[in-house]
Parts: structure tokens; C-alpha cells; sequence
């Protein structure tokens, strides 16, 4: 059965390895996702959530947020459950 995404990757700052996500449900610090695109294809557990450059332990559903990233992104990368 097919996946379905829990967000997409809005923007992606290469200085900071931080990715903006939009979640279409909430997300935990200490979850694991999966990141997949064209060119990206990752697991990592995520470490660091902020909104409006504060720490958060949760991002809610809906919500942008910056999350610390492992490696590389792009905008439209979608975001799964791992």
C-alpha cells in the first residue's frame, strides 16, 4: 500500500541544513521521517523543530515550521512516516 505524505518541504535553507515543513498532522521531536523527492531519499529522526525561531516540541497540523535536516532537500519533497 502507498504511503501518504504527512508534509511537504516549502523551503530549504542550505546555510542553516534547515528545511521548512508544512505537516498535515502533528509531528514530535524524536519521530522518524522519511524524506522523498527526485533527488532526496532519507530517513532521520528529527532533532530540532522551531516556529518563528523558537523551540518547540510539536509541530501542530497545518502549522510551517524549520526542521533541522541530515541532508540535502528541495522544495515539493514530500515527507512520510518512517
Amino acid at each position: 500500500m502507498e504511503q501518504k505524505p504527512i508534509g511537504e518541504v516549502l523551503h530549504y535553507y542550505d546555510h542553516l541544513g534547515v528545511a521548512v515543513v508544512k505537516f498535515n498532522r502533528e509531528v514530535r521531536v524524536g519521530e522518524k521521517v522519511h524524506f522523498r523527492g527526485a533527488h532526496t531519499d532519507f530517513v532521520q529522526t528529527i532533532s530540532s523543530i522551531q516556529y518563528e525561531h523558537q523551540n518547540i516540541e510539536s509541530a501542530k497540523k497545518g502549522q510551517d515550521v524549520g526542521v533541522k535536516v541530515d541532508e540535502r532537500v528541495r522544495e515539493g519533497d514530500e515527507v512520510f512516516e518512517a
